[in-house]
């Protein structure tokens, strides 16, 4: 009689063993095999971490195993189990693999087939389109579309944590008591030490330093012991963490009347203001989304402010970027002059005040929130609910969609939601975030999204008139990296441009971010489906770079990019794309490791070795 060796490994998370009984079914070409327990006599099975194996002894021949089936049923008390994968030593050597990473809650079933990533016209049995088939439906049902707020990206359809997809949990109480004592940190730094400061009287521009915990980090040191100054004003627009306002002015605004005459004490060239201009050294910031949006006003015994500032600034001899006009509001006028670097030290520092106050609000608000946690959000919905686990595009966004959800929902729980966090601590609380983002929505493009495009439509693009703009240079670099990698994906998979244009899968997927993400708008620039095996391997770089790198440069990092700890895939092709990858990720680690010798201000927010994988935090 045939025999099988099945391999089981659990996961390593907390809580991911089980004491359930675990019961076998391989799914045959030919037919199904009965159902069989894995047991192992007086051995405690299925621990955490653990890899069992067990000889499966079936009575007739099954043919080629197209499918294997786990259930899960009650021993005791009800506990969960987290299957990593399976793998299968047929009577004739042969060894399949079955990857799954998934939960099993309380009693159920799951079908798995083996880890060859295929295309929906890759399925000719009726079985295996069955099983894709229903697999989706499944996931249709799990993951559901959901308005938050009007204007907003859709979001899934949960109240809270506990209401998600086990899958898309965070992996234990472990990790969501993480981002609880995480949020009462933060609400203690900010509520607890900013309430306190603005209600009562400063005495002194040194009282900042009273609103800091105490750091050992020598880039924070120096922002802290230079902060005051204008080169580092300017530089924060370049390397700091909302490094993607500043774009190369080729016009005055006529909102902003600042003359030569205003400004030729910071023009070092011996040029009129409109030939620096011409020249390519002007730069503006202009926080026009602010204009009108509503300040705080929760708390009805603290008066809160917001401006919506125009700042101008000029690249020096020195290549450095410096303020040299600084307007608070949109509209000139005599109750809104423009304030100047020669103007009295305390009035020219305050004015630089209030626009990294409205940098800091665009920054949370519209930068990280919209742009990479919203947005990776959509990719990853949309992605559970159209690519079956089969799927080579599902197996590639997997891992850069990880706890997406889970850390989104988890704010819209405690941090954004009415009574949150936003609203105790910050003055585009009680309403004014959701403002910001349903006006910033209208402006948000695809290719917004294409990092180098990004760069180009800003002016920002030539490092040889920008040479310490490290954003953009380091983030140049990875946007290649990751092209290159989802290229090498595309090829494996899709023989011609027809091939991609003809996967209904993949254009399901397409068509839910421009739909439910961009809500229908073809302002957009969404595409509503892809034709091309370049257009593709575009639109996966700006789904992983968006998630990864773009989140790192404007938050922190944690697990590295380029690093699959969970292999979905299993062909020799991919495995040896994503050695190129990681080949191609520690040379740009090497050269910005070389390059941030020695400086007082190295810049590592896009080294690869700090990128997170996913949003996640």
């Amino acid at each position: 009689m045939p025999s099988y060796t099945v391999t089981v490994a659990t996961g390593n998370q907390w809580f991911a063993g089980t004491d359930d009984y675990i019961y076998l079914t391989l799914m045959g070409s030919l037919r199904c095999s009965e159902k069989h327990l894995l047991d192992k006599p007086f051995y405690n099975d299925f621990e955490r971490g653990a890899v069992d194996s067990y000889d499966v002894t079936v009575d007739e021949e099954l043919g080629e195993i197209l499918l294997i089936k786990i259930e899960k049923r009650k021993y005791w008390l009800h506990d969960d189990w987290y299957l990593k994968y399976i793998t299968l030593k047929t009577p004739y050597g042969e060894y399949i693999e079955f990857p799954c990473y998934r939960w099993f809650s309380g009693e159920g079933e799951v079908v798995l087939r083996d880890g060859r990533a295929k295309l929906a016209k890759d399925d000719q049995i009726h079985l295996l389109k069955q099983h894709r088939r229903k697999e989706l439906e499944t996931r249709q049902k799990l993951y559901r579309w959901m308005e938050w707020n009007p204007g907003f990206p859709l979001s899934i359809d949960a109240k809270c944590h506990s209401d998600l997809p086990r899958d898309i949990q965070f992996d234990s109480e472990k990790g969501v008591d993480f981002v609880l004592n995480y949020s009462k940190a933060m609400e203690n730094l900010l509520v607890n030490r900013f309430m306190h400061m603005f209600q009562s009287s400063w005495s002194d521009f040194a009282d900042f330093e009273k609103i800091f915990v105490k750091i050992s980090n020598t880039i924070s040191e120096y922002v802290m012991q230079h902060w005051q100054e204008d080169f580092m004003f300017g530089y924060q627009f370049l390397n700091g963490c909302n490094p993607v306002m500043i774009q190369r002015c080729t016009k005055i605004p006529e909102k902003l009347p600042v003359t030569t005459e205003m400004v030729e004490c910071s023009l070092e060239r011996q040029l009129t203001l409109e030939e620096e201009v011409q020249q390519g050294n002007i730069f503006i910031v202009d926080y026009e989304l602010l204009d009108g949006i509503d300040a705080n006003k929760t708390d009805p015994c603290t008066m809160q402010f917001l401006a919506a500032p125009i700042c101008l600034l000029y690249k020096n001899l020195q290549n450095k970027i410096v303020p040299i006009a600084i307007q608070i509001n949109q509209i000139p006028g005599n109750d809104n002059p423009i304030f100047l670097p020669s103007d009295a030290k305390y009035d020219w520092l305050l004015a630089k005040i209030w626009v990294r106050s409205s940098d800091f609000h665009v920054h949370q608000t519209i930068t990280h929130l919209l742009r990479t946690h919203l947005m990776s959000e959509v990719f990853g919905i949309a992605m559970f609910r159209q690519l079956p686990a089969v799927h080579p595009i599902f197996k590639l966004l997997v891992a850069h969609v990880r706890f997406t959800i889970a850390i989104n929902t988890k704010a819209r729980e405690q941090l954004i939601c009415e009574c949150g966090l936003f609203d105790k601590a910050n003055a585009t609380g009680g309403g004014g975030h959701v403002q910001m983002v349903q006006r910033a929505m209208k402006n948000l493009t695809y290719q917004s999204l294409i990092f180098p495009e990004a760069m180009k439509a800003k002016g920002m693009e030539s490092k040889e008139d920008i040479p310490y703009y490290f954003y953009r240079d380091d983030g140049l670099k990875v946007w290649e990296a990751i092209r290159s990698f989802t290229a090498d994906i595309v090829e494996i998979y899709y023989e011609s441009d027809e091939v991609v244009a003809e996967d209904p899968e993949l254009q399901d997927f397409v068509n839910d971010v421009y739909v439910y993400g961009m809500r229908g708008k073809k302002a957009s620039g969404f595409p509503k489906s892809i034709k091309t095996k370049e257009k593709l391997a575009e639109y996966l770089t700006v789904v992983i770079f968006t998630a990864s790198a773009q989140h790192a440069a404007v938050n922190f990092g944690q697990l590295f990019l380029g690093m699959y700890p969970e292999e979905h895939f299993i062909e020799k092709p991919v495995k040896d794309a994503m050695v190129r990858f990681r080949k191609s990720l520690d040379g740009i680690v090497s050269g910005i490791t070389e390059r941030n010798k020695n400086k007082k201000l190295p810049y590592y927010y896009l080294s690869p070795d700090r990128i997170p994988n996913s949003v996640a935090i």
